[in-house]
């Protein structure tokens, strides 16, 4: 449904003409309205009603004209799309999109022309920017500088933030950041400043209230490859919002442009708003529903774990005997992988690495190695080194790892989010692909849509991952309020490489010395649940395997990485979650609790049976794991309680 409505404004000295554009989503609920009034674009959003966006600017600024001023709607049209499509390795195996697209074809008073497409879905709101080829100072104009974008998200006042500021360039340790590693806000005022001064990175999550206290929304931005920059969020504006931000001219080591270019005809990415209840945000695929493949998998990538001695031994664990006590715990447990870390081209040699490959794959295990990205974007000293950051290296050193049975590589340490970066992260998947290789980065930026965009990506880090656990009490102390914030924002709207399901009780390799660990081992295993990557990392330690309860290491050995169907069931940003997820025909519910004292709940389970005896396990009131029986009343319900920093999971 599309309604153009014609209003004859009355001023002091002139009468204007000013078009409201109205698109619904399909099921009615959620309406946008853009206007045109006084020659420039804003939109607004209301759900079932309530205010959701007041009124945000659209517009962009450009090398060929500015499009945030001056500016009519010429004309729309107006069509329903529907996609369905398969994915590998995200919340979901299968989406459903649905949604009313409108592309307003817009000009400036110098007759400049651009569009922006319009996509309402049940509870998002997506645009882009499209630039047709056309004259500009009677140059026949095929190609643009996207310089800055006027795009804002306001948000109705009283809304609270549960966002993550974005760092300076050339910071953090050997100037690796900006890395999205920064520690996220809990339910902060708008008008808060951002921590470093260059305002917030994507995805950000908001309480808006609403009538009910239940509205939120979920910023965010997908559909970014070699095509144009990521962006993040400004600080607030009192009036206007949030809006676009380009990456800092000093990140990647001051090489590359802090604005995008793209050839004409051309268009931006797509920005997004998730609106609705927490489920609505847990749960969108918007990410995905947005995008296509870039290219056809070269092979069928499998999912699995993968045990990693890097972050409980270090770097001097990097040696052939330990990795092969790795392999060997892979093998044990039944787990695909085992990844080897930063410096095996000099602490193991590759020789010996071709060796230890042949070693894991007659144990039923294969290897993924670690490398640095490049030389040029930051000080990190690690190897390999200058073995990704050119066609030629990427070629020589992929065509070896295939010859030697390596599945998967781990790339570290980016340089921002500058359109060259963005081609750097674009090249090494094209590349890893024609040798079948699954890639995952760290010391990175957030995935925008690349689970679908790229068949061999498997996950980023770009959080503030299990790593911090172990450099500091600190880290492990907010570890509970990061995986229960995450599902929220994070890990909803990408895949998120946490780097490790941590079962030893102290984080050192002795497990009796260094700080501890402060969640307990059912709120561990349950994390495997709620944080979702493909290739999920189990940081078990050989000790594990004669100290754990043999419950716990056989729901290990079973644990699944892929799943067919995701369902929030409770939860709230930083407090606790609890979110079931399908496996094929079985479904795995996971909870997690930051709380400090026990939390009892009444959960409805709709994906059991009503009367269903349901394998429980779950904490003692001493924090210490159990594994008893759960019976489902006949209403669907059960009543549970998780303990101070500690889970429960619930299987048949």
């Amino acid at each position: 449904m599309r309604r153009l409505v014609l209003s004859i404004l009355m001023t002091s000295s002139a009468l204007c003409w000013a078009g409201d554009v109205i698109v619904q989503s399909p099921d009615g609920q959620l309406q946008v309205t853009v206007s045109d009034a006084g020659g420039r674009l804003y939109y607004s959003a209301t759900l079932g009603g309530q205010q959701a966006l007041q009124p945000s600017a659209l517009g962009l600024k450009t090398s060929i004209g500015d499009f945030t001023r001056d500016l009519s709607i010429l004309d729309t049209k107006e069509q329903t799309v529907a996609t369905r499509y398969q994915m590998r390795g995200t919340k979901a195996s299968q989406a459903d999109y649905q949604a009313r697209q409108v592309v307003l074809n817009c000009q400036t008073k110098d007759q400049m022309r651009f569009s922006v497409t319009l996509q309402v879905s049940n509870h998002a709101v997506a645009f882009r920017y499209d630039i047709p080829r056309q004259k500009f100072q009677r140059r026949d104009m095929k190609r643009v500088r996207i310089l800055a974008e006027a795009s804002s998200f306001c948000l109705p006042e009283g809304t609270t933030t549960f966002i993550s500021p974005q760092i300076g360039p050339e910071t953090g340790w050997e100037q690796t950041k900006p890395s999205y590693e920064e520690v996220y806000s809990a339910d902060a005022p708008m008008t808060a400043p951002s921590q470093y001064g260059h305002g917030y990175i994507f995805p950000a999550l908001f309480h808006l209230g609403g009538q009910d206290g239940s509205l939120w929304a979920l910023v965010s931005e997908t559909g970014v490859g070699s095509n144009y920059c990521g962006s993040h969020l400004s600080d607030y504006q009192a009036g206007v919002g949030y809006t676009v931000a380009y990456p800092d001219r000093g990140e990647n080591n001051g090489f590359g442009s802090d604005f995008a270019a793209i050839p004409l005809p051309g268009s931006t990415p797509w920005r997004t708003v998730t609106i609705g209840s927490l489920a609505d945000i847990v749960e969108t695929t918007v990410s995905y529903d947005l995008v296509e493949p870039r290219f056809q998998p070269s092979v069928d990538y499998k999912p699995g774990r993968y045990t990693w001695s890097w972050l409980i031994w270090q770097d001097q664990s990097i040696n052939y005997d330990d990795q092969v006590r790795f392999i060997d715990l892979a093998a044990a447990m039944g787990f695909e992988y085992c990844l080897v870390d930063n410096w095996w081209d000099t602490q193991i040699g590759r020789d010996r690495i071709a060796t230890l490959s042949e070693y894991a794959q007659s144990k039923g295990v294969h290897l993924l190695l670690w490398y640095n990205s490049n030389g040029i974007a930051n000080d990190a000293p690690q190897g390999p080194r200058d073995c990704m950051n050119t066609a030629i290296a990427r070629e020589r050193e992929m065509k070896w790892m295939q010859s030697i049975g390596v599945k998967g590589i781990k790339v570290d340490f980016f340089g921002g989010d500058k359109q060259e970066t963005m081609r750097l992260y674009e090249d090494i998947l094209s590349d890893a692909n024609r040798y079948g290789l699954q890639v995952v980065f760290h010391g990175c930026t957030v995935p925008r849509g690349w689970e679908r965009m790229y068949p061999n990506f498997v996950a980023s880090e770009a959080v503030l991952a299990s790593e911090n656990v172990f450099f500091g009490e600190e880290a492990a102390i907010r570890q509970p309020f990061d995986l229960t914030l995450h599902p929220f924002c994070r890990n909803a709207t990408a895949s998120m490489d946490w780097g490790g399901i941590i079962m030893n009780k102290y984080l050192s390799k002795d497990n009796k010395s260094r700080h501890t660990r402060k969640t307990t081992d059912i709120f561990e295993l349950a994390s495997g649940i709620t944080m979702q990557t493909s290739v999920q990392c189990v940081a078990m330690q050989p000790n594990n395997l004669g100290e754990l309860p043999q419950f716990e290491i056989d729901f290990l050995r079973s644990l699944p990485t892929t799943w067919d169907e995701t369902r929030f069931i409770d939860g709230y940003p930083g407090r606790y979650v609890v979110l079931a997820r399908r496996h094929g025909q079985d479904w795995y519910l996971a909870g997690l609790s930051a709380e400090k004292q026990p939390l009892a709940l009444t959960l409805s389970l709709p994906m059991f049976t009503p009367g269903e005896t349901l394998r429980c396990y779950v904490d003692s009131k001493k924090g210490e794991p159990m594994l008893t029986s759960l019976k489902v009343d006949k209403r669907g319900q059960a009543k549970v309680a998780l303990q101070p920093n500690g889970g429960l999971i619930l299987v048949r």
